[in-house]
């Protein structure tokens, strides 16, 4: 990412039009490391974010909100006592630097003053310093008086810039040319090691532009010229970068860099969330499988155990058939196994303390506790792999996610087993997400995103539609609005495809996938969200397709 001095001059040049004269009215930090201002301008509303995370550091465009703490860090509450509803009065970048400075004009109860906020882009010594008369009121990051730097950023210090980069200046021509004179090897890489105020990235794109024989003249022309062609650029299909230019055959232009830097970083934050997002449903749900399975495997070793308790039984029926024969005090005896055709023996052994006829009841005593054992069990082994598999359908639905707000339903549906603990904040409304939905032939088809979703799906549609589910998978239930009309074969197979593309089967091929009609797929009282019996139903084996073609945005 090219957030290099040559690339922040444009975003600084573009704020500054847009911006200038605007209105603070709301300031918050989301994050750690993010400040949000929302600014009244002459076109609108428009909201600044400043981040200074190490990777992503940024002064940029929003389109969307970013919800605030309840309480408020020491520095935005800083913020909020000297600039909110000051006005903008300038936005500058310093020559060279990746550091952008907004000037305010200011005001309280007893004077009009003015304050500088200082934003530094540099990575993982980004920064937001507020100053006032050159003296710093205060940082989004502190360093102390102990601390051995040679910057001294705390409440009361004279604010001091960065010491400068021995490079050479790029509007500098004479200078750029007396430098390259020594170019050798990686053009890119002497660019941005002799530049000032240019990233390796900025570089590959001017010697893309040029050819590895550019010459100082077309480096200067790059740098300080007007070839301007804001763009985002692409890999796969993959937001990858924004630059002011790009010699790259997969980008998407816009009309300013400040749109493409808006567009890039929305793209980035959401795969980002997404992620997270993701991981954190993932994680919730794997550990309690993992608990399941634990437990599951407890259950099936008592079982194991009671895998004897029929001979436990014969034992006890043998004794109390041969009881004439046995008398106190021997430790065992040989009795005829009559279950056995071949007539064979089977040897017992004995408490020699016991009677004969104590014996046998010990034998039937363990027999009832190993059968009651087995009963209890059996019923928790069952119960139990219904919650796996209730489980693995919300694994099955998390993995198919495919943007955020696929997850909303999903989360909320974990909070009310109790695997993700509710913060403890105002409870926001959970936003319902349209079921996936698909146009072929004039039959729509329609797909829920979650258990949830399946459901509801299953509640709102009519009795003679067609409804599908994939055989010994999880999936999506999947139904095709008839409108009382027959479906096409053809129609049918794409519906199928579908369901089978959001299962647990999307990897294979000759997926089983069931269809019937939507009045004979039932519900069963209190039982967990997604799970239905169905009946007089179908199979055709397809292989999963998305059919991303016949998608629609919204339903």
């Amino acid at each position: 990412m090219p957030q290099d001095a040559f690339t922040i001059k444009f975003i600084a040049a573009e704020l500054k039009e847009k911006l200038l004269g605007g209105k603070i009215s709301k300031i918050t930090q989301p994050e750690k490391d993010m400040l949000a201002f929302i600014i009244y301008t002459a076109c609108g509303s428009v909201k600044l974010e400043i981040c200074l995370s190490a990777k992503q550091c940024r002064v940029n465009v929003a389109k969307t909100e970013t919800p605030a703490p309840k309480v408020a860090p020491a520095f935005c509450m800083l913020l909020r006592k000297h600039l909110q509803n000051a006005r903008i009065a300038d936005i500058v970048q310093i020559d060279g630097e990746r550091i952008v400075f907004m000037d305010f004009d200011c005001t309280s109860e007893f004077e009009l003053f003015k304050m500088r906020l200082y934003i530094e882009l540099m990575g993982k010594y980004s920064n937001a310093i507020l100053v006032r008369d050159g003296v710093i009121a205060g940082a989004l990051k502190s360093t102390a008086i102990a601390e051995s730097t040679r910057r001294i950023l705390f409440t009361g210090a004279k604010y001091a810039l960065p010491e400068p980069q021995d490079k050479t200046a790029p509007d500098d021509l004479q200078s750029l040319e007396s430098v390259f004179k020594r170019a050798a090897g990686d053009k890119a890489k002497f660019i941005s090691d002799r530049v000032r105020g240019v990233s390796y990235s900025t570089a590959l794109d001017v010697v893309e532009t040029y050819g590895e024989d550019l010459t100082a003249k077309q480096v200067y022309e790059y740098l300080t010229g007007g070839m301007y062609a804001p763009c985002v650029t692409f890999a796969d299909g993959v937001e990858t970068d924004f630059k002011v230019r790009s010699a790259s055959a997969e980008k998407k232009n816009y009309p300013t860099l400040l749109d493409a830097q808006t567009a890039y970083f929305a793209a980035v934050v959401e795969r980002r969330d997404f992620g997270e997002k993701r991981r954190k449903l993932l994680a919730a749900v794997n550990t309690a499988v993992k608990k399941l399975e634990k437990r599951l495997s407890v259950i099936e070793q008592k079982l194991l155990d009671c895998r004897d308790m029929e001979l436990v039984k014969l034992k006890g029926e043998l004794i109390t058939a041969n009881i004439y024969a046995i008398e106190r005090g021997m430790d065992s005896f040989e009795a005829v196994n009559y279950y056995d055709e071949k007539g064979g023996k089977i040897k017992i052994a004995l408490d020699k303390t016991l009677s004969p006829a104590d014996n046998a009841q010990k034998f039937y005593k363990r027999y009832a506790k190993l059968k009651r054992t087995v009963e209890t069990v059996s019923v928790q082994r069952d119960e139990t792999k219904r919650e796996l598999d209730y489980l693995n359908s919300i694994n099955s639905h998390i993995y198919a996610g495919e943007c955020l707000s696929d997850f909303e339903e999903t989360e909320e549906e974990l909070k009310a087993l109790g695997l993700i603990r509710e913060k403890q904040q105002s409870k926001k409304q959970t936003v319902v997400s349209p079921f996936r939905a698909f146009l072929c032939e004039g039959f729509k088809i329609l797909a829920g995103r979650n258990n949830m979703q399946n459901d509801r799906l299953l509640k709102s549609v009519s009795p003679s539609d067609i409804w599908l589910h994939t055989q010994n998978y999880h999936s999506s239930h999947v139904v095709i609005i008839t409108g009382g009309k027959a479906v096409p074969d053809n129609v049918l197979q794409v519906a199928a495809e579908i369901c089978a593309y959001y299962s647990d089967g999307r990897a294979g091929n000759k997926i089983p996938v069931d269809y019937t009609k939507r009045q004979f797929v039932k519900k069963p009282p209190k039982s967990n969200a997604g799970f239905v019996i169905y009946t007089d139903y179908k199979t055709v084996l397809v292989d999963p397709d998305a059919h991303a073609g016949l998608k629609e945005e919204k339903l």
